[in-house]
This record gives C-alpha cells, sequence and structure tokens, in this order.
C-alpha cells in the first residue's frame, strides 16, 4: 500500500500571500524527507473522503476565507475526529470564518497585525518536536498576528509565545499565544501563525520548526 501522504492545500478567497509557492515547495520537501510523498492542490471539492483516506497529514497553507465546500467541511472533520490530522500555517488563522468546527478546533480567530518587522518568540518548551530545534529566545522577523481572544480557553496547548517587547502592535500583553496544537477526538491539530515572507522557508529554524510539526503530526 502506498505510503500516506502530505496533502498541501492553497486556495485562497480573500489576500493571497506571495510567499505561498515557497511555502509549498518547502512543505513538499520537508515531507519527502520523512519519507512521506507530497501533493499541492488548489482544487475545490479535493478533500473527498476517499482522498483524504490516503493523507498523514492535510496543511491549509496561508488560506484565507471560505475555501471548502460544504462537503468538504464534512469529510475534513470526520477525518479528523477519525485519526487524521491538519496543519494549519500563517493566514490559515484567517479561513473558513464562518465554519464553527474550525474556529473551535483553532481554538480563536485572526484579529489583525501590525507591519512585517523583527521581534522575539519565546518558546515555552522544548519537549515538542516543532519546539525542540529553536532557542529559548528566537529572533524572527514576521507579521506578528494578534487574535481575539487566547486560544488555552479552548484547550490548546501553547508551544511558542510573542515577546510584545520587542515589536510595535501586539495586543496580547506579556501572554502571547502564537504557536500551539491539540488533540481532537482521535485527530491532531496544530497551528503556527509564522510563515508570511517567503524567506521564511529557506530559514533552517523555520524549516525545522515545521519539519517538527509534520513529525508530531504523523507520530
Amino acid at each position: 500500500m502506498p505510503t500516506a501522504d502530505v496533502l498541501i492545500c492553497t486556495r485562497t478567497a480573500g489576500y493571497r500571500h506571495d510567499s505561498i509557492p515557497a511555502g509549498a515547495a518547502a512543505l513538499a520537501e520537508l515531507a519527502r524527507e520523512l519519507g512521506r510523498a507530497a501533493e499541492t492542490t488548489e482544487d475545490p471539492g479535493v478533500l473527498t473522503p476517499e482522498r483524504l483516506g490516503r493523507c498523514a497529514v492535510v496543511v491549509l497553507l496561508s488560506t484565507t476565507g471560505n475555501v471548502l465546500t460544504p462537503e468538504e467541511r464534512t469529510a475534513l472533520e470526520a477525518y479528523l475526529r477519525g485519526g487524521g490530522s491538519l496543519l494549519a500555517v500563517h493566514a490559515a488563522a484567517n479561513a473558513e470564518p464562518d465554519w464553527p468546527f474550525y474556529g473551535e478546533l483553532l481554538g480563536t480567530r485572526f484579529d489583525g497585525h501590525p507591519e512585517i518587522q523583527p521581534g522575539r518568540v519565546l518558546v515555552d518548551t522544548h519537549d515538542h518536536p516543532s519546539t525542540a530545534p529553536l532557542p529559548d529566545r528566537w529572533s524572527w522577523t514576521d507579521e506578528w498576528y494578534n487574535f481575539t481572544s487566547d486560544p488555552r480557553a479552548a484547550g490548546v496547548r501553547i508551544l511558542a509565545r510573542a515577546d510584545e517587547s520587542t515589536y510595535r502592535g501586539g495586543t496580547h500583553g506579556d501572554d502571547h499565544p502564537l504557536v500551539w496544537c491539540r488533540e481532537i477526538d482521535r485527530g491532531r491539530f496544530f497551528f503556527t501563525a509564522l510563515g508570511h515572507t517567503s524567506e521564511a522557508y529557506l530559514d533552517p529554524a523555520f524549516r525545522a520548526h515545521l519539519s517538527g510539526a509534520l513529525a508530531w503530526l504523523t507520530a
């Protein structure tokens, strides 16, 4: 039987990030390094139960707006609850705004960002594959996303936070969640707010972060 693959979804119905091609290429390469095949798609309706049955991980890479059909939403929820895995990257925080299940899964919603600028990521734990390669205080340049609420209330595990003292425009104060994960029934979900620029996907530390996320999602 073929090895379950990584399906990278890049369709957008709102703002489209210039970094999507670089991100898709990087994620495909990282998947192959983990022994997985990868496919990138923007086809509407691709998330069928049959196609999801061949997936180790579904990736929403900076998807924006409502890009999933009602049938895809139903299939994706069933896939996750049944043991599948979902990786949401950067602007995927702004995807599917009127799908309640996705909002509950994410644990919050996107609430804007300041201009791209240098700042610092505070890594809360190194006992997760996505943060194990990172320093405690990681200097980084990105769009520092703000959120409508603290996702902890939804039961997620926070892995890294933004240090608002190192950049302008944060709205969460001393505790600004940035990277988190959770389990949903038998499935797994991982979100990183990082990844706005094309250059990010060439950075060894960020690639290690994404690779660790994929490793956890396929464990």
